[in-house]
C-alpha cells in the first residue's frame, strides 16, 4: 500500500492496494467484509470476477481519504469506515461521509472530497482531493468586522478554538466577516418579520423532518428538541409553527432572560402569540418533566455555557465545555426522545427548520458515564448542525467559559 505523498500538492492523496489482498479477505473472511465496507458498497462490487477489484479501489478510496485528515486519523477519530464509495445519477465515483467524518471536514473547511479509481490486473488505486468551502463574506459584514467589531475578540477566539489549527488565518477572518453579516440580516429580519402577513410568514420557512416529529408526539412519551442558535432561530421556529396547526400549544421554549429586558419580553411575547409555551431554565425541572410526561415537547437549547451543578464539563469540538448535564437526565429518566432540530438562511433569504431523527440513548452501567455519554453525543449533534453553515451559529457566545484561549492569538489579525 503506498504512503509516499510528499510531492502531492496539498489536500491530495493517493493509495495503491494489491487486490490480490482483497481477495484472500474474500476467501478467508467473507463474513467480515461488512466491517470494511458499506452495505451499498458491498452490493456495487457484485459478485463476478470483478468483485476483488472493486472492492480493491473502494478500499484504496477510503485509506486515501484518511490520509487528507492524518491528525484526526491517528486519534482514531476517523476510520476507514467514516468514508464509503457510491456512483452518482450518472455513475461517477463519489464519496459519502459518516457525521464523524462530516465534522472532521467541516472543521477543515472542506466542501467536499472528489475521488477518482482506476485499477490493473495487480492493483488498484484512488486519487483522493479535498475541495474547499467557500465562505462568502458581505459589504455589510466587512464594515461591522472593521468599524463596529461586536465581541470580535470572543468570536476570533473560539472561531480559532474551532478551526484554528486546520485553515489559514484569513480563513478564520472571514468567517468573522461572515458571521457579522448573518448578524446584520437576522436584526433586519427581526424588525421586519412582524409585519408580514401569515401566509408570507408561513412561505418564508421550509420544515423538513416532519414525519419524524409527528413520529415522536404520537408516541405519547414527550420529545426533548436539541438545538442551539443556528441561522434566525426566532423567526424560523416562529414561522414554522405555522405548518405544524396540530402542535399548537403543545412546544414550550425552555429560555433563560436575554438582556436587555424589552427585548426578552418581546421574543416571549412573540412565542406565546406563535402558539408555543416558554419555561423558565432555572429552577424548572419538575414543570420539564411535568410537561414532558403530558406528551409535549420542550425545546431545550443546548449551546450555552453551563455553570456547575447544573454543567459539567463535556468534549465540544475537542474542548472541554461546560454543558448542561439535565437533558440527558431528564431523557434517561422519562424515555423521551432527543430529536436535533437547527434552522439555517438559504441564499435566496429563505430558512429552513429541520428536525433530525432521534438519536439513539447510550446506556452504561455507571449512571455518571451514561450522562456524560449522552451528554457527549449531543454536543456531536450540535457541532455537525454547526460546520454545515458555521457562519450562522452564535459565534458571540463564550462557550468555552474558563477554558485557556488556543495558542494562536487571533484577538488582533490583519
Amino acid at each position: 500500500m503506498a504512503n509516499d505523498t510528499d510531492r502531492l500538492p496539498d489536500g491530495c492523496a493517493v493509495d495503491t492496494v494489491d487486490i490480490v489482498r482483497i481477495e484472500r479477505l474474500i476467501q478467508a473472511l467473507p463474513g467480515d467484509l461488512g466491517k470494511l465496507f458499506s452495505t451499498q458498497e458491498l452490493a456495487d462490487a457484485g459478485d463476478g470476477p470483478g468483485r476483488a477489484a472493486s472492492l480493491a479501489a473502494r478500499f484504496a478510496a477510503k485509506e486515501a481519504c484518511l490520509k487528507l485528515f492524518p491528525r484526526e486519523t491517528a486519534l482514531n477519530i476517523i476510520t476507514a469506515m467514516d468514508f464509503s464509495v457510491a456512483r452518482d445519477n450518472y455513475g461517477a465515483p463519489q464519496i459519502v461521509v459518516t457525521p464523524a467524518a462530516e465534522i472532521v471536514l467541516g472543521r477543515h473547511l472542506v466542501a467536499t472530497i472528489n475521488i477518482s479509481l482506476t485499477h490493473s490486473a495487480t492493483s488498484a488505486s484512488a486519487v483522493a482531493l479535498r475541495v474547499a468551502k467557500v465562505i462568502q463574506t458581505t459589504w455589510g459584514g466587512r464594515f461591522v468586522y472593521r468599524w463596529l467589531p461586536y465581541r470580535k475578540k470572543v468570536i476570533l477566539e473560539n472561531l480559532n478554538r474551532v478551526y484554528g489549527a486546520n485553515v489559514a488565518q484569513d480563513q478564520i477572518v472571514r468567517l468573522a466577516q461572515a458571521h457579522y453579516g448573518h448578524l446584520l440580516s437576522l436584526f433586519r429580519e427581526l424588525i421586519a418579520f412582524r409585519f408580514l402577513s401569515e401566509q408570507r410568514k408561513m412561505a418564508l420557512v421550509r420544515v423538513e423532518g416532519v414525519p419524524e416529529l409527528t413520529e415522536a408526539f404520537v408516541a405519547g412519551k414527550g420529545v426533548l428538541i436539541l438545538t442551539g442558535h443556528f441561522g434566525n432561530f426566532e423567526v424560523a421556529t416562529v414561522a414554522g409553527i405555522e405548518h405544524f396547526p396540530q402542535v399548537k400549544g403543545r412546544m414550550h421554549f425552555l429560555r433563560r432572560p436575554i438582556k436587555p429586558k424589552w427585548l426578552s419580553d418581546m421574543l416571549t411575547r412573540r412565542f406565546n402569540q406563535a402558539g408555543f409555551g416558554v419555561v423558565g431554565r432555572r429552577g424548572s425541572l419538575e414543570e420539564i418533566v411535568a410537561t414532558i410526561e403530558k406528551g409535549d415537547a420542550i425545546v431545550f437549547p443546548f449551546d450555552q455555557f453551563a455553570r456547575r451543578p447544573e454543567g459539567i464539563p463535556v468534549e465540544f469540538f475537542g474542548h472541554a465545555a461546560g454543558t448542561f448535564k439535565s437533558m440527558a437526565v431528564i431523557a434517561l429518566a422519562t424515555g423521551a426522545p432527543v430529536m436535533p432540530a437547527a434552522s439555517w438562511r438559504e441564499p435566496d433569504g429563505s430558512h429552513v427548520l429541520k428536525f433530525w431523527p432521534a438519536l439513539e440513548p447510550i446506556l452504561d452501567d455507571d449512571v455518571g458515564a451514561e450522562i456524560v455519554r449522552n451528554t457527549r453525543a449531543y454536543n456531536a449533534a450540535l457541532e455537525l448542525a454547526i460546520v454545515r453553515h458555521p457562519e450562522q451559529w452564535w459565534w458571540v457566545h463564550r462557550r468555552w467559559k474558563n477554558q485557556p484561549q488556543t495558542t494562536r492569538n487571533a484577538s488582533n489579525p490583519v
